[in-house]
C-alpha cells in the first residue's frame, strides 16, 4: 500500500475510526489530525518515493505540530519523530531499527517487545497501542512484496528494504495476538576478517576454508537457530572468484554477495486462490538450466535436498548451503530425512552414497552462552565404510581448550591442488596456532 493510501485509510471514517473515537487518547487524535492534513497536502504526488520527498514529509509534520498549542519545543521534536516513524517508517519499532547494536527484534504483543544485543535478550520500553497497530505494521511490511497475511494465511516470511528478515504469525495460530520477529543484518556485511576479530574462527581455519571454496568443494554450513549460519555463508561466498556465474536461492533474500555476476532467486507463496507458489525445490531445478558455475542455497530444509545432492553429483561442484543441525553427524541424518521428504522411496544406503559422494566439508557453528559465535567443527566427509558415512574432524573448538587442529590432514588436498589451491601443512599440526 502506498504512503498516500495509508494516510487516506487512517483518516477514513469508514474504517471504524468514528466508533473508536471515544477511546482515542490525545496522542492518537493528534496523529489522525496530522495524517488528515498530510493526505490533503500529498494528493496528486502519491507516486513520489525519493529521499527529498520524505524530508518534505518530516518538515510538513513539524510545521503542523507548530500550530498545536501546549507543545513545548522538546515535546514537538519528539512528537515529530514519533509521527514520522508511524506514518513513513515502522512506527514504534523505527528507533530500534536505527540502533546498530540491535540484531533482532521480537514483538510478542502490544506491551512486550524484546531485542537481541550481543547475543543477549533484553526487554524494551517500546509499546504499541493495541493488536490492531501491530497488524497494520505487518501489512505495511508484506504488501509491497506481494505477500499477504490473514486468517486463511496466518504466517508469512518477508524482508525489509535493508534486507532484514521478517516473520509474522497472527491469530488463530498465535493465541496471544499477532507476533512479529525481525532478524536484522549489518549495513556493511561482515567479512572473514570481522569474524576473526570476533573470535569466530582463526586465520588458519580461514586459510583452509578459502582454499576449499576456491577449490570447488561442496560445503555445508550447519548450526542451530541464530548461530550465524547465513553470515558465515555470506563470508564463504566472498571467496568465489569474480569470473564465475553464481545463482543464489532463498526463501527471503538475505545474502549480499559482492561479485558482479550474481542471479538472485526468491521463493513465492501461493496467492489468495492457493495458486502460484514457487518453492526452493522448483528454483533449484530451474537454476540447473541457467548455466551456473556455483549454486548457493540459503537453507535446505525439505525435498530440495535431493535436487541439491544431484546437482552436486552432476558437475555443479563448489555449491554452498546451510542446514539446521546440532552436530556435523546430525547434518547427515537431517539430509537423509529431507531426501525422503522428496516423495521417493529410496533405500537408505543409496541416499547415504549420494550424500557421501556429494558433500566434501561440513562447517558447524554454535552460539555460546555468552552470545558469541564459534565455528566448533570443520569436518571432512571422507566417504562410505559399509553402511556408515565416515567423518573426520580437521579443526575443533572446545570452551576449555579454544581452537585446535586435530593433527589429521584432509584427503581433499590433492583435489584442491588441481585448482591451484595449496594449504600450508603446518596449520594441521598446530604450528600456526
Amino acid at each position: 500500500m502506498s504512503l498516500y493510501k495509508r494516510l487516506r485509510t487512517g483518516t477514513d471514517a469508514g474504517d471504524g475510526m468514528v466508533e473508536r473515537a471515544v477511546e482515542l487518547t490525545n496522542a492518537e487524535r493528534l496523529r489522525q489530525q496530522v495524517q488528515s492534513r498530510l493526505a490533503s497536502d500529498l494528493e496528486g504526488r502519491e507516486n513520489r518515493q525519493d529521499a527529498e520527498w520524505y524530508q518534505e514529509i518530516r518538515a510538513r509534520i513539524a510545521a503542523i505540530l507548530r500550530e498545536e498549542e501546549g507543545l513545548g519545543p522538546l515535546e514537538r521534536e519528539a512528537a515529530t519523530e514519533e509521527l514520522y516513524a508511524q506514518i513513513v517508517g515502522l512506527g514504534p519499532l523505527q528507533p530500534l531499527l536505527e540502533d546498530p547494536s540491535v540484531s533482532e527484534i521480537m514483538v510478542n504483543g502490544p506491551n512486550q517487545v524484546y531485542v537481541e544485543r550481543n547475543g543477549k535478550l533484553w526487554r524494551t520500553q517500546t509499546r504499541f497501542r493495541d493488536d490492531r497497530e501491530i497488524m497494520e505494521l505487518i501489512e505495511r511490511i508484506v504488501a509491497p512484496l506481494g505477500r499477504r497475511v490473514d486468517e486463511s494465511s496466518p504466517m508469512v516470511d518477508a524482508r525489509l528494504k535493508d534486507g532484514s528478515r521478517v516473520n509474522a504469525i497472527i491469530p488463530p495460530l498465535a493465541l496471544r495476538g499477532p507476533t512479529l520477529t525481525i532478524r536484522r543484518f549489518p549495513e556493511r556485511p561482515l567479512t572473514v576478517d570481522d569474524l576473526e576479530r570476533h573470535g569466530t574462527l582463526t586465520p588458519e581455519m580461514t586459510e583452509l576454508l578459502r582454499a576449499a571454496v576456491r577449490g570447488r568443494l561442496n560445503v555445508v554450513v550447519s548450526g542451530g537457530t541464530a548461530s550465524g549460519k547465513t553470515t558465515l555463508l555470506n563470508c564463504l561466498s566472498s571467496f568465489i572468484p569474480t569470473d564465475e556465474r553464481i545463482v543464489t536461492i532463498e526463501d527471503a533474500a538475505e545474502l549480499k554477495l559482492q561479485q558482479d555476476h550474481v542471479v538472485s532467486l526468491e521463493t513465492r507463496p501461493p496467492n489468495v486462490e492457493g495458486r502460484g507458489e514457487v518453492t526452493i525445490r522448483q528454483l533449484v531445478r530451474n537454476a540447473l538450466r541457467m548455466r551456473p558455475d556455483r549454486i548457493v542455497v540459503g537453507e535446505v530444509r525439505a525435498g530440495e535436498a535431493l535436487d541439491m545432492l544431484q546437482a552436486m553429483n552432476t558437475g555443479h561442484d563448489g555449491s554452498l548451503t546451510t542446514v539446521h543441525a546440532n552436530t556435523p553427524r546430525d547434518v547427515l541424518s537431517r539430509i537423509e530425512t529431507m531426501v525422503l521428504m522428496a516423495g521417493f522411496e529410496l533405500p537408505v544406503r543409496a541416499i547415504r552414497e549420494q550424500v557421501a559422494s556429494a558433500l566434501d566439508l561440513v562447517v558447524h557453528q554454535q552460539r555460546m552462552r555468552d552470545g558469541s559465535r564459534r565455528i566448533t567443527h570443520i569436518t571432512e566427509v571422507q566417504g562410505m565404510e559399509g553402511d556408515v558415512i565416515v567423518l573426520q574432524d580437521i579443526f575443533l573448538y572446545r570452551p576449555d581448550e579454544g581452537f585446535r587442529p586435530t593433527g589429521l590432514r584432509p584427503r581433499f588436498l590433492d583435489r584442491l591442488a588441481m585448482y591451484g589451491q595449496t594449504v600450508e601443512p603446518r596449520i594441521f599440526s598446530g604450528g600456526g596456532l
